[in-house]
């Protein structure tokens, strides 16, 4: 079972002098909702000047969002699938950078109840899984992690993003998910986690870039220098996400 921890992730590392002013918009995957709005509040601390604001989503959305004119500084993404998909419309004015990994695990309701020990078990039919679409980076990476296994499962839905099945499970509307470890750890006492081995889990790299179009280049390039700093990192790793 995965350790389940408060949904709280910080980091008590001071900021670093202010070099950023105006708006910066942030476009970034649902699963980096905790820990980038930690980072941003960290962010505006360092610079008064400066207003993050976010919109969280399936990175897949996103992408979409900003080729269809959405205006976005920055993009991070949940996998490197969806931000090729960026640079291949040659949406993006800086290289991505790859700023954190995570890896997936099974949540489910707290306490456990139908004694789920590994992803064999979510063959079930009697049991209700919900994961993300596949289009979404935790739908690729849940079938990806089915297909490792051997193990042939129908969900009884498919959701919008990895925070969806994350309700699901923990309003008590499905009996397990794939969700990242991030997610488990964030829903707290709400839910509990079954561990995927490395074996046939994955490692999602999680990378960032400036935006084409992004009214706020300095803003948008202060930022992700931010995200890659120390005191953004510690609250990633506080959050459960791992070094890139």
């Amino acid at each position: 079972m995965l350790s389940v921890v408060g949904a709280s992730c910080g980091s008590d590392e001071k900021g670093a002098a202010a070099t950023s002013t105006g708006d910066v918009t942030v476009f970034a995957a649902a699963s980096l909702t905790a820990a980038f709005t930690e980072i941003g509040d960290a962010f505006m601390a360092a610079n008064p000047d400066a207003k993050v604001t976010f919109n969280f989503a399936a990175s897949s959305e996103l992408v979409t969002q900003i080729g269809e004119g959405a205006p976005a500084d920055v993009f991070a993404s949940a996998d490197m699938g969806n931000m090729r998909k960026l640079t291949d419309a040659g949406n993006n004015a800086t290289a991505p950078q790859v700023f954190a990994t995570n890896s997936l695990a099974i949540i489910v309701n707290p306490g456990n109840p139908k004694g789920i020990v590994g992803v064999a078990d979510l063959a079930d039919e009697n049991l209700i899984l919900v994961v993300c679409a596949p289009e979404v980076p935790c739908g690729k990476y849940a079938a990806q992690i089915f297909e490792s296994a051997g193990v042939t499962v129908t969900p009884k839905s498919l959701e919008e993003n990895v925070k969806a099945v994350v309700s699901k499970v923990t309003l008590g509307e499905a009996d397990a998910g794939i969700v990242y470890t991030t997610d488990v750890k964030a829903a707290g006492a709400k839910a509990a986690g079954v561990e995927i081995p490395a074996d046939i889990n994955v490692v999602a790299e999680y990378p960032i870039a400036v935006t084409k179009e992004a009214a706020n280049v300095r803003g948008a390039q202060a930022f992700i220098d931010f995200v890659n700093g120390a005191q953004a990192q510690k609250i990633l790793a506080s959050c459960g996400f791992l070094a890139p």
